[in-house]
């Protein structure tokens, strides 16, 4: 019998499974004040490789400039750092 087929198979590839770009409050305090930061701007900048995946904005670190964060989601600590400092953050 093949070496294949004589091999437990196990698990399974989840084809619903959405993939996620994660990116910390910590990486937008480069950009100045009052800037627009969408997944061109962020990839322009480097911090994200390719801009067509789905961006996930995490809470950790802080920013010290009001910014306008244009994402598909977003922790709800990343929401409160942002608007503490003026900012808005936009859920597309």
């Amino acid at each position: 019998m093949p070496l294949i087929r004589r091999l437990p198979k196990r698990g399974f590839t989840n084809i619903f499974k959405k993939s996620w770009i994660i990116v910390n409050v910590r990486d937008l305090a480069r950009f100045p004040a009052d800037t627009v930061v969408d997944a061109e701007l962020l990839k322009k900048a480097g911090i994200i490789k390719k801009s067509g995946g789905s961006i996930k904005l995490l809470g950790q670190g802080t920013v010290n400039a009001p910014l306008t964060v244009r994402v598909q989601a977003a922790s709800s600590q990343a929401k409160a750092l942002i608007e503490a400092q003026g900012g808005t953050v936009e859920v597309i």
